[in-house]
């Protein structure tokens, strides 16, 4: 199982998301939270199983079960650094300007 690294601006837009959907409903947001936990042991266990996005580039995504969300993340050097926790129909690709290392 590799290491992964949450950047201080991915664990932001997680912490936002969360707040917003427990607002909605109790327990919400803490469900979107486990969800996105149980995404990341994914991630350290296979980050290869996840598809390259965009398309020819170094960064990967894996979606949170049962919401509108992709976790972004490098996976070419140790450790695996999350870049974005992205809601998946909102501004694609705004984190690409975020540096990884």
């Amino acid at each position: 199982m590799r290491t992964v690294v949450v950047a201080a601006s991915a664990e932001a837009e997680l912490t936002a998301a969360a707040r917003w959907y427990e607002a909605r409903g109790a327990g919400l947001g803490m469900r979107l939270l486990g969800n996105a936990h149980e995404a990341l042991t994914r991630i350290a266990e296979s980050p290869e199983a996840f598809p390259l996005w965009p398309t020819q580039s170094a960064y990967r995504k894996c979606p949170v079960r049962a919401f509108p969300y992709h976790v972004f993340f490098d996976a070419t050097e140790e450790p695996i650094v999350v870049l974005a926790f992205a809601h998946a129909k909102r501004k694609p690709g705004y984190w690409l300007r975020r540096t990884v290392r």
